[in-house]
Parts: structure tokens; C-alpha cells; sequence
């Protein structure tokens, strides 16, 4: 029987990334650097869960021969420009430039109102989460979310199942019980290998990834309800 919807955050509850890809070249001309990222690229570094990470592996590439020395500093650097990017996109946020995606809070709202238990697991940080939902649930919004997993709590990234298996824990359920929501194929690798059923709803950043085992691929979760949930959790079909 189903109990708990679980969703991934960017990309899943709110089309964030041209927004995030704003915040990194902006931080990248307040610090000085010459990169630019453009769609293309950015697309690319998607495959890297977190932020701090995809810097690390781009700067890796631009600068192969870094001695060892160096890593401190690299990683000190690479700190300073998070703190920026993540200061840009949540006054983004605040000032109205990201909303949920298409039916995330009509269903949201009916979950809770039929008795799920609600979750986050991300890969993002709680600033960026609390940014989002704060302005798109009001400032009560921690109260609906019986569990939070983020990059604090998890700091192993998806595909690593570590911050699905954290919420499971805190949920005090098995992940027979749960669905998981994912954008893209590393949510639903790390969503699979914690044992849970999937569903899918890519964005233009990840819709040429490839969906191997998830329970359903939608555009969004528009006109979906929780009988819906129910039927395809349980493996029935939904009259049309």
C-alpha cells in the first residue's frame, strides 16, 4: 500500500536549472574567471550531482596539471563561489523568477489531505530548498515533510542511494511503501537502488537521458492524483 510520496527537488518539483545556471556565471564574473557555461555545456555537467562537485570536475579539466599543494586552495575557492551562486539564485527565487512545476502543489496538497506522509531527498543544499518552498508552500512549509534528506544530511551524491536510504530511515518505512519523483537518470539510479518505484518527469536539461526502469515517464505531474499513485503502485491499470 502506498504511504509516502518522496521527491527530488531541482528539476522535479521546480524547473530550477537555467536559473542555477545564471547563478554559476554570475559567480564565476564576480570572482574573476573567464568561464562561461553555456546550455550545452551545462547539460553536460549535469551528469555531476551538486554544484560544489561540477565546479570541481570543470576545473579539473582546465587545469589538469594542479599540484597537490594546491588543493586547498581550489577547494577554498570553489567554497567562495558557491556561497555566491547560491546567494544569486535563492534572491531569484525570493524575487519570483521560480515556481513549482505543473501540478506539483495541486498533488502535493491532495497527498496530504489523503494521509501520505510527504519527503525531500536532493542532492541540493537546505538553503536552496528552503528558498523554494518557502515562497512557493509559505514559511510553515518544513512542517509537511515528515523527512528531509539534502546535501548536508547526505553528502554522497545520486546515484548514490545515500539520501534515499537516509529518508527512508527517517520515515520508519519500507521503500515498498514510497514512491520517489526524479528528473533525471542519476535520481532514478539512486532512487532504484534504494528499492524504490519511480516516476519520472524530465526537463528540457535531462529529456535525452535515458529512463530504463521507472514506473512512468510523464511531461509533469498535471491532472495526476493520488488514485493515480495508488494505481500504478500497486501495478493496476488507470481508467482512461
Amino acid at each position: 500500500m502506498l504511504q509516502a510520496l518522496i521527491f527530488d527537488v531541482d528539476g522535479t518539483l521546480a524547473d530550477t536549472e537555467r536559473v542555477h545556471l545564471e547563478a554559476f556565471n554570475h559567480a564565476f564574473t564576480e570572482e574573476g574567471l573567464d568561464w562561461h557555461w553555456d546550455e550545452a555545456r551545462y547539460r553536460q555537467l549535469l551528469e555531476i550531482s551538486g554544484g560544489k562537485e561540477r565546479m570541481q570536475h570543470f576545473w579539473n579539466e582546465r587545469y589538469p596539471d594542479l599540484r597537490e599543494l594546491d588543493h586547498g586552495a581550489v577547494r577554498a575557492r570553489i567554497d567562495r563561489l558557491h556561497e555566491i551562486k547560491t546567494a544569486y539564485y535563492e534572491s531569484a527565487v525570493n524575487e519570483g523568477r521560480v515556481s513549482l512545476r505543473p501540478g506539483v502543489l495541486a498533488l502535493i496538497e491532495e497527498a496530504l489531505q489523503a494521509g501520505l506522509q510527504l519527503a525531500i531527498a536532493t542532492t541540493t543544499s537546505p538553503v536552496n530548498i528552503a528558498a523554494l518552498l518557502r515562497a512557493a508552500m509559505g514559511p510553515d512549509w518544513r512542517t509537511h515533510f515528515a523527512a528531509v534528506g539534502d546535501a548536508s544530511s547526505a553528502p554522497v551524491k545520486k546515484p548514490h542511494p545515500q539520501v534515499y536510504q537516509q529518508v527512508l530511515r527517517e520515515l520508519e518505512m519500507p521503500a515498498t511503501r514510497c514512491l520517489a519523483f526524479e528528473d533525471s537518470r542519476n535520481g532514478l539510479v539512486a532512487a532504484r537502488a534504494a528499492g524504490l518505484k519511480t516516476i519520472i518527469t524530465p526537463t528540457s536539461f535531462s529529456a535525452h537521458h535515458v529512463f530504463d526502469g521507472a514506473l512512468r515517464v510523464l511531461p509533469d505531474l498535471e491532472g495526476t492524483t493520488v488514485a493515480d499513485l495508488r494505481a500504478w503502485h500497486a501495478g493496476l491499470a488507470v481508467p482512461a
